[in-house]
């Protein structure tokens, strides 16, 4: 049985920095698809960053794209979101989630295996 837990989170003045932890049991990261997704009061799951399973290619959404890093430690089998300059407008519910396949996707609908969540709190 897969199983992933976020850890990290939490609250933040505007400029700072955070980094999200996201441990697999049950799934070997180096293999599939992993991504980070974010959810803001009463808005849709956004895509934030992915990481390929085989050669590790990231991809990441133009909102945080030169602030973000996505991440893998193969041997601790744990994904990484490395988060700089944090705005108020990053403030959300963090969601690590796997993909069944090793595909490049933005979709979360093509991810099957989801974290609990970490709250990141933005302040100005």
């Amino acid at each position: 049985q897969v199983q992933l837990v976020e850890s990290g989170g939490g609250l933040v003045q505007a400029g700072g920095s955070l980094t999200l932890s996201c441990a697999a049991s049950g799934r070997t990261f180096s293999r599939y698809t992993t991504g980070w997704f974010r959810q803001a009061p009463g808005r849709d799951r956004e895509f934030v960053a992915l990481i390929s399973g085989t050669f590790g290619d990231t991809t990441y959404a133009d909102s945080v794209k030169g602030r973000f890093t996505i991440s893998r430690e193969n041997a601790e089998n744990t994904v990484y979101l490395q988060m700089n300059s944090l705005k108020p407008e990053d403030t959300a519910v963090y969601y690590c989630a796997g993909r069944a396949t090793d595909g490049i996707s933005y979709d979360s609908g093509e991810y099957v295996y989801w974290g609990q969540g970490t709250q990141v709190t933005v302040s100005s």
